[in-house]
């Protein structure tokens, strides 16, 4: 059995809610919170599948628990083949639509120049923004949660990735 770990940074605890919704979907799975379980860049060999949760600050950056992590991975270039990867990660689409969600398309690009391999590209369809470094060919290369416009979504949007990611994954 694959082991995984949820890995995520939130400032104001939107990104925290979907990595809980995401470990009630992936009995087993472990929840590193980057501020306070988050021990270097060693831990992620711990899993077979990371589970990449961040929101998007400024312009598009990752929110600030990743940004020391990130410099170490784009550093110290460690191998990652064989990891299967997702993102996912909380943005508004209204007020910061010039960035939505592009944290998830940095970290993606930076994973997946490490040899991971990346799941869970979402359809754009359904979202109202202006521009992503997350999307890829009409697809966002991670689940988007915007609970400041559609948070009636977040819970459906969370299970049905995850079950999309089992599928994808073979978990």
């Amino acid at each position: 059995m694959a082991k995984v770990g949820i890995f995520f940074g939130s400032s104001s605890g939107v990104t925290r809610g979907a990595a809980e919704l995401l470990a009630d979907q992936f009995k087993g799975a472990e929840l590193i919170d980057m501020e306070e379980d988050f021990d270097g860049i060693d831990q992620f060999e711990d899993f077979d599948v990371l589970l990449l949760g961040s929101s998007t600050w400024g312009q598009g950056d990752p929110q600030r628990d990743w940004v020391d992590p990130l410099y170490e991975l784009d550093n110290d270039r460690p191998d990652l083949e064989g990891k299967k990867v997702a993102f996912f990660g909380a943005g508004d689409q209204k007020t910061h639509g010039e960035h939505f969600i592009s944290a998830l398309g940095k970290m993606h690009d930076l994973f997946t120049s490490l040899g991971a391999s990346a799941y869970g590209f979402i359809p754009t369809s359904g979202y109202d923004y202006e521009f992503s470094l997350a999307e890829r060919d009409g697809k966002f290369c991670g689940l988007g949660i915007d609970d400041v416009n559609q948070e009636d979504l977040t819970e459906e949007r969370v299970i049905g990735w995850a079950n999309q990611l089992k599928s994808e994954m073979g978990l």
